[in-house]
């Protein structure tokens, strides 16, 4: 048997890429009280803290405990409490009571981090024993991290989300403005279809859902041009969308009635009780519809992209629009059509594609196998990235997947129509 050694700059690079990402957890949760990063509005929702814990235990779990010698857990118990849903690697804490870990402390889960850090910079410093076995590990594991940092902020924004007070979690540099009342026409950018390469391809990192690269047959259709703007959307609410249950999904007019949605989840209209304690910008800004997100309850920007959108909405509003949503093949091939954008960096697109395994698809190897296959059953393909995104972690190829109900995250649409 022959081991693979790293030459010294790939190890060094791996290195600084794993304490930059590391640290780069740490500054976002910054902002947060011990109390902000222990709660847990819901059960689809991690509290702060645990964010931090579970993507440590991840490279001591995965990396670490397997490939370290001698390597000793900071914690036995907390590879009971930080497991996610890895059923090969044992027993572990319910996800809807993770808000309930008041211990260990937010300092020990920092001394936690710092204790995995050292080892994880020592292994690699080391280079050994097999290079090529522990590269992808820890590759996989920032990549696994900067989903978590994304969860991280969406997360926190759900708990801000339902405290009266409505805080921010970091108060924008200037004042709130109010954009024009009509967002730009939108325009229609015409596909021939035919056959599309679609699926990661190349030598970079890519979730192991992402592959196969394989053809998919795209009929003739149109993708806007642009993504739908809370402008659009407060034409559709005017109209009585949320009424008409015509423009619903059986399921999705079900969940309409039973939540009482009227609005995008982070909406709030004039007449809201909490705008009192939204702070003078606010207040000063006079009527119409707001919107609640990271730097607080702002005027709605017609221009700003909706978002905080179920599948069911999204798919309501196309509807509506006398559209449809793209598949995520369509939304794929389009990606770099001339005259397209906001493809990324704003919210993740909802498509009409349910999370399926691509022809010939193999989950990774070992522990990371449940990573991503077991969850393909009932769920929405999202193509794109968000605001929350960490920069450089989206790519064209890149699948994202909620179930169609799932509305707390930075999700929205663009429109497609067949031609």
């Amino acid at each position: 048997m022959t081991l693979s050694r790293p030459t010294t700059q790939a190890a060094g690079a791996l290195r600084d890429r794993f304490r930059e990402v590391r640290a780069a957890s740490l500054t976002l949760a910054a902002p947060l009280s011990a109390e902000d990063q222990c709660i847990q509005s819901m059960p689809d929702a991690s509290p702060t803290k645990w964010h931090l814990a579970h993507t440590t235990w991840f490279f001591e779990s995965v990396l670490l405990q397997p490939h370290a010698s001698g390597y000793q857990p900071f914690d036995a118990r907390f590879l009971y409490l930080f497991n996610s849903y890895y059923e090969a690697l044992g027993p572990r804490h319910p996800r809807p009571q993770r808000g309930l870990l008041t211990r260990p402390s937010l300092d020990e889960v920092h001394e936690y981090r710092r204790h995995v850090d050292e080892a994880v910079v020592a292994l690699l410093e080391e280079g050994g024993p097999d290079w090529s076995v522990i590269e992808p590990i820890v590759t996989l594991g920032l990549h696994h991290e900067q989903q978590h940092q994304e969860l991280l902020l969406t997360d926190i924004l759900h708990a801000f989300s339902c405290n009266p007070m409505l805080p921010a979690y970091r108060p924008a540099g200037g004042p709130a403005l109010r954009l024009a009342a009509v967002p730009p026409a939108m325009r229609w950018i015409e596909q021939h279809g035919g056959v599309a390469e679609v699926g990661h391809a190349g030598t970079g990192f890519s979730f192991d859902n992402e592959t196969p690269r394989h053809r998919a047959l795209l009929q003739p259709y149109a993708i806007a041009d642009r993504l739908v703007s809370c402008g659009d959307f407060a034409q559709f609410i005017a109209d009585g969308g949320y009424q008409r249950p015509d423009l619903w999904l059986s399921d999705g007019w079900a969940a309409v009635q039973a939540n009482g949605w009227r609005h995008p989840a982070y909406w709030l209209a004039q007449d809201d009780p909490r705008l009192r304690f939204a702070g003078a910008a606010t207040a000063q800004a006079g009527g119409g519809w707001h919107v609640f997100g990271l730097h607080g309850v702002r005027p709605m920007e017609a221009d700003a992209p909706v978002s905080q959108l179920s599948f069911y909405e999204a798919a309501a509003y196309a509807e509506w629009a006398g559209a449809r949503l793209p598949t995520e093949f369509e939304w794929e091939a389009a990606h770099d059509a001339p005259g397209i954008s906001q493809m990324t960096g704003h919210v993740w697109q909802w498509t009409r594609s349910s999370y399926d395994p691509y022809p010939g698809f193999r989950p990774l190897p070992g522990i990371a196998a449940e990573y991503n296959g077991k969850f393909m059953v009932g769920q929405l393909v999202l193509r794109g990235g968000s605001v929350a995104t960490p920069a450089g972690h989206a790519r064209p190829s890149y699948r994202n997947f909620f179930p169609p109900a799932a509305r707390w995250q930075f999700t929205g649409l663009r429109l497609a129509k067949d031609l």
